[in-house]
């Protein structure tokens, strides 16, 4: 059950109608999960959906690694929708469904290639140490730059904003949908 009043479009402000259509029409392909929460702001969603394009899109990262950065950044905030949208994408993506499974079942995944190691261990650090030690930082400087460090920055925290904000509005997987993380 969410905690979100729904606005009819009808009974939407110029603004919100103006960026419903823009995200609708758009690669996302309809306006669901967080973006109903941010349309009550938005100036807000104008400029998260601008982000969240560059991150979802544009990155250096090809989505098999963009799309786990998702995935563990949803798992850490048990984000039932997130990993429920995102997770399709990172098996369309090239992910392995056995590093899926593991992080759906918060396990550290083997055999994973040295770029998904050290996204695996960059994200892991950052969430549940707060920062990375020398070894990690190294790991991800040397597969991404300085350039993919800030852009990995940039997705798993956008991404814990979406997760934080689908969890605080209880937005969860479609009815009939079986929640994907236990």
């Amino acid at each position: 059950m969410t905690r979100l009043i729904e606005t009819p479009f009808a009974q939407m402000t110029d603004a919100q109608r103006k960026l419903h259509e823009k995200i609708a029409s758009g690669p996302r392909g309809g306006v669901r999960g967080p973006f109903l929460a941010w349309l009550k702001s938005p100036a807000y969603l104008e400029k998260l959906e601008e982000t969240g394009r560059y991150l979802r899109y544009d990155t250096l990262f090809e989505p098999r690694l963009s799309e786990f950065a998702i995935l563990i950044t949803a798992r850490f905030w048990n984000s039932q929708y997130e990993w429920y949208a995102h997770e399709p994408l990172a098996r369309k993506g090239g992910l392995s469904p056995e590093i899926i499974k593991a992080v759906q079942e918060n396990r550290r995944p083997a055999d994973m290639a040295a770029d998904e190691e050290a996204v695996y261990e960059f994200c892991i650090a950052l969430h549940k140490n707060h920062f990375v030690s020398d070894d990690v930082y190294q790991h991800a400087f040397e597969q991404f730059g300085e350039r993919g460090l800030v852009e990995l920055i940039g997705l798993i925290g956008h991404y814990t904003t979406v997760s934080m904000t689908l969890n605080a509005f209880e937005l969860q997987v479609p009815e009939g949908v079986e929640p994907p993380l236990k």
